[in-house]
């Protein structure tokens, strides 16, 4: 009997143990959800791409800013007699696709009835990864129509006269604007080009980054605000030459 007892107060003693067993047991079923919790932080872990897919990781949009021009602005390219006064002037900040396949920001001078225009071209020409080579003020070459093209510069407003002409150029009422110059050179109707190492484009055949030929993006997207391309001239030919005549 004494042994019967001992051995029902050691199986009383082993449930007792059980139980607390049982509670530590509780607790380890317990550690899924602590693993769960575990990997709740995982989720936003998992997420983390979906704030960079929203963040810009690509080029920056387009941005351009029309703003009045002021007299040290154009102090090359303007002067008393031009045939558009300098309020009629505007200054155009915009960002253009480089050669080097990079968003670059450029200025261009055009008159303020066309500047909402031309920013809507370049728009489009920037969305279409159209390459230029450099955007900048004809002033920064002292207002030489010669160098800018040298520089292989897309620019607009210059006050002087068309070439070989003794007539104001589109370009002095800022009706004008002139795109990759070297690419897209201005052929004499003999075939002589001004500027030596822009004569291999005079291959229209050429498909060079910047070139522009008939019918493409570039000259749509200047017809599609009524502005006609100088490659249609039929001799001379003005490759690099958009204007609101045509000419």
């Amino acid at each position: 009997m004494r042994r019967a007892t001992l051995g029902i107060l050691a199986t009383g003693l082993c449930v007792t143990v059980s139980s607390a067993c049982g509670g530590g047991g509780s607790g380890a079923a317990a550690s899924p959800p602590a693993a769960a919790a575990s990997t709740a932080p995982s989720t936003p872990a998992a997420a983390s791409p979906s704030p960079s897919k929203a963040s810009p990781t690509g080029p920056k949009p387009f941005s351009a800013k029309i703003s009045k021009v002021t007299r040290a602005t154009v102090k090359h390219s303007w002067h008393s007699g031009c045939p558009v006064g300098l309020g009629d002037l505007r200054l155009i900040t915009m960002t253009y696709w480089g050669m080097d396949k990079k968003p670059h920001e450029g200025e261009m001078v055009v008159n303020e009835d066309v500047a909402s225009k031309i920013v809507k071209v370049f728009h489009k020409l920037y969305d279409e990864r159209y390459p230029i080579r450099r955007m900048e003020l004809v002033d920064k070459y002292g207002g030489s129509d010669f160098k800018s093209i040298e520089a292989d510069n897309t620019s607009a407003f210059n006050c002087r006269n068309a070439t070989g002409a003794s007539s104001w150029s589109q370009h002095a009422y800022g009706h004008a604007v002139d795109l990759n110059t070297c690419e897209n050179p201005y052929v004499h109707a003999n075939g002589h080009i001004e500027h030596p190492r822009c004569v291999k484009y005079g291959n229209r055949k050429r498909h060079d980054p910047g070139l522009v030929h008939a019918g493409d993006k570039v000259v749509k997207a200047f017809r599609s605000i009524g502005w006609g391309w100088g490659g249609t001239w039929g001799g001379p030919w003005d490759f690099q030459h958009f204007s609101a005549t045509g000419h």
